[in-house]
């Protein structure tokens, strides 16, 4: 059977089952009882999400062989309910659902119970979400997954009432009884089904990297692009940097004006709609409308480290002031509310307090007026504060409608009164927010995520020359390996007590990546060195040869292999060991590490140009092997400084690394001269001859990239 008329047949089976389960999606009022009554086995667990739900009469288990042995020692189906702790439905269905005795003795009676933090073990949400998005076409969570004793999938769906889940509960009890041999069938075909999207063909046919799929693939992008409001046409919006950053980069190698507007104007909407908090800094999670004026309001660690990353290269290209008080906004924002006293950062912040989501973050006009006072009239302007723009229960959440220069010229104000005014009332709002009751915070370390932020301090400190914050992304490197690095065994979550959890592709392929980052703004050699270590070790655990790409988790104790190649809400982790590989295949004049990242890009382009939208680091990838790409290496005692002010300015397509001693370097071998500092610029492996000057070495990267076309890039001046 192929995998679409499987996949339809799945489909059909969730359909006959969900009929039976009707009703609607409503918020719970219901109070958390403070007396403890009921106590599970997630109270020796230290992930926030697991332990919200370790009073719950439900007798839940966190993820382990045991419980899966136990199912089958007593033939019962397990139920594995999968969320993360700043989940505002997996709040709601707790409290429906898992909190009610009688709900609760149905699952203790009949089925094995396991909670799992998604964010704790990503493998297994990997896993179970492609299962759903089998059987019910998408996927959410809470994800609710009940499967047979050895784990294949036998029902699935995120979000349930009380009602619905005593329904799927009943009916898939029944069928299991009545009729194993049936749900088996059904089990082995949805596992099969989960395999086969797991399936990759490699290619090295690399006569397929054409730059031609890029312009075919942006044409069948484009008429889905909202030109008003940014983003694509969606009824709600998610930010997604990792698009958007090829975009750019795209747009700046093309001379695609279109596609450079459209990116400035979702960048610009973003900044100015309620996705962003204009009070404390950072983003919310995503848009729950088409102009990014509601948000859902969990803050997550890795959207804010993306989003650093993304408005410092647009800084540098648009040189917006606006977009630099988005890189100083977010960046106290981490520092203020995220940031773990022995280093790095925690995961994540709910999205609701005292039971109502955003109650932390918004506003009633009363409260505005009373804490603005003078200035309210000039305030509701700024953020709109008018009737047709009120949320829930009378409150606003605020969202400008103009920049600070249109608003300055339509008010009569300049904009340096402007700046003050906005200061001033940001200090009064921060200390009537600090009074109310904080939303919880997630306080997992999680190396991906943190590896993410090490990223976007070092693009903020290339944009805006911070020598803080390349302190910052140095210290964050040196947590991770001190607390989660052992051994050469790089961990994926720690917190004080917790368990030990392996490193997963992601992990490994982001911290190196990062190393990578570091290493070219710092020049310090160790980073390169640690980044080799990680992607060496990473070929060693998850290297598979059948599809010449990478699993997502070492061994095979699941019921697939997962092979990640899409990105999600951070890029695909196989898209950035290609990437790695192809860095540091350029920085050695390693030709096998070049061609295995071609070699891995090629087994992608069919997917990479049907749906780019979804594949956006691939195609950064193909960018970067189809349009030309340099090493610039600056070698010479000045070497720091000059690789600091070459970094000002953005262009794609440019390894920039430097030495300031002698180097065995493929890159720096027999450059080192006492005479002065030098700046190569070379391209497959093969340099012009070298310059003192930052302006003369732009010059020499001019036809690549069409920069002379492209004012904003503003070389002119450069020394």
């Amino acid at each position: 059977m192929n995998l679409a008329l499987k996949k339809n047949s799945i489909q059909l089976f969730s359909f006959l089952v969900s009929i039976l389960i009707v009703g609607s999606c409503k918020e719970s009022t219901q109070n958390t009882s403070e007396q403890h009554q009921y106590t599970n086995a997630l109270i020796n667990e230290t992930s926030p999400y697991l332990l919200q739900h370790a009073h719950n009469p439900v007798d839940w288990r966190p993820w382990s062989q045991a419980a899966l042995d136990e199912a089958k020692e007593k033939d019962k189906l397990v139920v594995i309910s999968i969320g993360y702790s700043s989940c505002h439905w997996c709040h709601v269905m707790e409290e429906e659902t898992f909190e009610n005795d009688s709900i609760a003795k149905l699952m203790n009676e009949n089925f094995i119970s396991i909670k799992v933090d998604r964010e704790e073990r990503p493998d297994i949400d990997q896993i179970y979400m492609t299962a759903v998005q089998l059987m019910q076409g998408n996927g959410g969570w809470p994800l609710n997954v009940i499967t047979l004793p050895n784990g294949k999938p036998l029902y699935g769906g995120t979000y349930h009432t009380k009602e619905q889940w005593e329904q799927v509960l009943t009916e898939i009890s029944k069928l299991y009884k009545e009729d194993p041999k049936k749900a088996k069938t059904y089990s082995d075909m949805v596992a099969e089904g989960v395999q086969e999207m797991n399936l990759i063909t490699p290619s090295t046919d690399f006569e397929l990297l054409d730059k031609k799929l890029l312009t075919e693939s942006l044409k069948n992008w484009k008429p889905n692009w909202d030109t008003v409001w940014g983003g694509d046409k969606r009824e709600e919006k998610f930010m997604l940097p990792v698009n958007l950053d090829f975009l750019l980069d795209y747009a700046l190698l093309t001379n695609d004006s279109e596609t450079l507007k459209q990116v400035e104007l979702t960048l610009d909407k973003m900044a100015m709609g309620g996705l962003y908090d204009h009070v404390a800094g950072g983003f919310y999670r995503y848009s729950t409308d088409s102009q990014w004026k509601v948000p859902h309001f969990e803050k997550m660690l890795y959207d804010n480290a993306q989003a650093i990353s993304l408005y410092a290269k647009a800084y540098k290209i648009f040189h917006k002031p606006s977009y630099k008080n988005i890189i100083l906004g977010t960046i106290s924002f981490l520092e203020r509310e995220m940031k773990n006293p022995k280093g790095a950062y925690y995961a994540a912040l709910d999205a609701q307090s005292e039971g109502k989501e955003g109650k932390f973050y918004v506003w009633t006009e009363t409260e505005l007026k009373k804490i603005i006072q003078e200035d309210f009239t000039l305030f509701s302007k700024y953020y709109t504060i008018q009737k047709e723009n009120v949320w829930e229960e009378e409150s606003y959440v605020l969202s400008k409608s103009l920049d600070d220069e249109v608003f300055s010229i339509e008010n009569s104000i300049p904009l340096s009164e402007l700046h003050t005014l906005k200061t001033k009332w940001h200090e009064k709002l921060l200390t009537a927010r600090a009074k109310r009751i904080r939303p919880r915070t997630d306080d997992k370390i999680l190396t991906s995520w943190n590896a993410l932020l090490i990223n976007g301090y070092v693009d903020a400190y290339t944009a805006l020359g911070t020598p803080a914050y390349l302190d910052a992304a140095t210290d964050i490197l040196n947590t991770l390996r001190s607390q989660g690095y052992t051994n050469g065994e790089l961990g994926h979550s720690y917190k004080k007590d917790s368990k030990h959890i392996p490193g997963f592709l992601e992990d490994y392929s982001l911290l190196a990546n990062a190393a990578l980052n570091l290493y070219s703004a710092s020049l310090d050699i160790e980073f390169l060195k640690l980044a080799e270590v990680l992607t060496e070790t990473a070929q060693e655990k998850f290297d598979d040869p059948a599809s010449g790409m990478y699993t997502y988790n070492q061994g095979n104790k699941l019921i697939a292999k997962i092979i990640k190649t899409d990105d999600g809400v951070i890029p695909s982790p196989n898209a950035i060991m290609a990437q790695n590989l192809l860095l540091l295949g350029h920085i050695k004049y390693d030709k096998v590490a070049q061609k295995k990242a071609k070699t891995m890009l090629t087994s992608m382009i069919k997917l990479t140009s049907e749906t780019p939208y979804s594949y956006a680091k691939w195609n950064s990838l193909l960018l970067q092997t189809t349009y030309p790409f340099y090493e610039v290496a600056i070698v010479g005692t000045d070497a720091k400084n000059l690789v600091t002010a070459m970094s000002k300015e953005y262009i794609p397509n440019i390894l920039l690394v430097g030495s300031t001693v002698e180097s065995e370097l493929a890159l720096f071998e027999s450059r080192y001269s006492e005479d002065g500092t030098y700046i190569y610029v070379c391209r497959d492996n093969t340099c012009k001859l070298p310059v003192k000057t930052v302006h003369e070495a732009f010059g020499l990267l001019g036809g690549k990239a069409n920069v002379d076309t492209i004012p904003s890039l503003g070389f002119d001046g450069l020394n």
